[in-house]
């Protein structure tokens, strides 16, 4: 519990024992946890076949590909989509966060201990990749408080939040490259990114700097949101 509360309020003191002790197992469930409740408020509340609707009138390229159907397989592929929606949003929240820090923590691994010859363990980093998830459960609260307080079709799925900037712009009208960038500068999302430095610096010890913790965090979170925003950029024409 003093972790849990720690990575609030004293994140420097809990990552140093997290450090020494890098069990991950609790921060993990608790996130895994809120992700599925959310995926079943959101199907109860605004609707998978509504969020499938949604979702493909923000897509122009599949927008375009649907109209070109017939009207028959048009309706198949949305009552496909409608069926296959909730079990990719569970099986993203279950699977999608283990599988991400993974991923994620080999290539911070690769970095920290291969470029910067810092004394890091696997094990520490995904620890710290968890721990660095905690502020996401308020982000998932905060999310499913405001999609309660709106009729379903008012709700916006992609952006519900106003703790970034592009929650101030048009998402059908503004360039996606610009959006996507603006959605990316997110509150919750530089909590994350400081805290997984402060991880990293406490598992490194005096051999890693917090400048040093937080490039090797921020620059490889920089370059993929380049690179999602030019997909995005690309795709929406």
């Amino acid at each position: 519990m003093s972790r849990l509360t720690g990575v609030f309020f004293e994140p420097a003191k809990a990552f140093e024992d997290i450090a020494v002790k890098p069990a991950f197992w609790v921060p993990l469930i608790l996130t895994i946890v809120a992700g599925v409740i959310f995926s079943a408020l959101l199907g109860q509340h605004v609707g998978w076949p509504l969020i499938v609707r949604e979702q493909a009138e923000m897509n122009p390229m599949a927008q375009r590909q649907m109209e070109q159907m017939p009207e028959e397989q048009r309706q198949k592929n949305t009552a496909l989509q409608t069926t296959l929606a909730p079990i990719f949003s569970y099986a993203a929240s279950v699977l999608g966060r283990p599988v991400s820090y993974l991923i994620v923590g080999a290539i911070l691994l690769g970095i920290v201990r291969g470029m910067m010859s810092a004394p890091v363990r696997f094990k520490q980093v995904f620890a710290v990749l968890c721990y660095s998830a905690l502020p996401g459960i308020i982000q998932t609260a905060l999310k499913a408080v405001v999609m309660f307080l709106k009729k379903p079709e008012e709700f916006n799925m992609i952006n519900p939040l106003a703790f970034n900037p592009a929650a101030f712009m048009d998402y059908k009208t503004s360039s996606k490259f610009v959006y996507t960038v603006a959605s990316s500068l997110d509150v919750f999302t530089i909590w994350a990114i400081l805290l997984i430095a402060i991880g990293l610096k406490a598992a490194g010890g005096k051999k890693l700097s917090f400048a040093g913790a937080l490039t090797a965090v921020a620059l490889p979170w920089a370059i993929l949101v380049l690179i999602g925003a030019s997909v995005a950029g690309v795709f929406s024409s």
